[in-house]
């Protein structure tokens, strides 16, 4: 046991120093510094191999908004590709004498509408579905999941129907009440995996504190909801914003109409001012990016960052 002991000694301490002395591991195989280098240099992308599609789809997204901006920003009959001179006559043309100051005044209160009743509905069926138990639960989610497969169009003769009959033709409630239908599926089936996730045992402590079941939601779990409620909020706002169906089938009165509708009224049977109509679209365009560079920090934060934080 002693000759052994010796004789395996010096090998683990040639083991131990060879790296250092000689520059190689064992069996010629080279030092674990360069064995991890090189393996990083095989797991490191070249920079271009992410920039050149990055790039390719840049160009692709922001040429068509530049074009937007060129025609709405140049002169009449100017074929240039540099907006210059400026002019803003064709925002003052639709703003002013296509009355698009009332078509995104209208568009501005149908989406703010449609985010408040879209997110307070989904608020109470998410959390519905997240902490209660019934029979048809499991059905109830089917049938909320396969309503997305439904198309809009498929609901406007029964939508016509019924708010012909309680007299909301040409009136803006009828496109909210719609728009919300039409949006609480989804923002259902969001909020209750956002409410899901927050533990249980935090309501049951607060129940604990004295507090009612309604309290603690509203101090417990509604501020962890913060990035879902952003999300479904905005998602309902664009929607509504950017819906063109409801609007062009429910209201009738010039004053009613919405900024879809609106656009679709510069393009003429017979020759489309495309000045008038790029202008146009930069008006629809605005409140859109303002409201996703508003939520952008909401949506890339982690919920669950947000409950460890509280």
């Amino acid at each position: 046991m002693i000759t052994q002991d010796t004789t395996c000694s010096p090998d683990l301490s040639a083991t131990a120093a060879g790296p250092d002395r000689a520059g190689s591991g064992p069996a010629g195989r080279p030092p674990v510094s360069r064995r991890r280098k090189k393996n990083r240099a095989w797991d490191e992308v070249p920079r271009w191999h992410i920039y050149l599609p990055l790039g390719i789809y840049l160009i692709f997204t922001l040429v068509p908004f530049y074009w937007i901006l060129l025609f709405a920003l140049r002169p009449t009959g100017s074929t240039s590709l540099v907006p210059w001179p400026l002019t803003f006559d064709h925002f003052e043309k639709v703003w002013t004498d296509r009355s698009f100051a009332t078509y995104f005044e209208n568009s501005l209160i149908t989406g703010v509408a449609t985010l408040i009743m879209t997110t307070l509905v989904a608020l109470a069926g998410g959390y519905a579905l997240a902490r209660f138990d019934f029979k048809v639960k499991r059905w109830f989610m089917l049938a909320l999941l396969c309503s997305q497969f439904v198309p809009g169009a498929l609901l406007l003769v029964p939508l016509f129907q019924i708010f012909a009959d309680l007299s909301l033709i040409n009136s803006l409630m009828s496109v909210i009440i719609a728009e919300t239908v039409f949006q609480l599926p989804l923002s259902i089936i969001l909020i209750s995996g956002f409410i899901r996730n927050v533990p249980y045992s935090l309501e049951e402590a607060a129940w604990v504190d004295g507090c009612s079941r309604f309290t603690a939601f509203r101090v417990v779990v509604l501020p962890m909801l913060r990035p879902g409620l952003v999300a479904v909020g905005s998602f309902a706002f664009v929607h509504s914003w950017n819906h063109f169906l409801f609007a062009l089938m429910f209201l009738n009165s010039q004053d009613k109409q919405t900024i879809p509708v609106g656009l679709n009224t510069l393009m003429g049977a017979d020759s489309v001012d495309l000045g008038a109509l790029a202008a146009g679209g930069v008006i629809a365009a605005v409140p859109v990016v303002i409201v996703f560079a508003f939520i952008q920090k909401w949506l890339v934060t982690g919920f669950s960052a947000g409950a460890v934080k509280g």
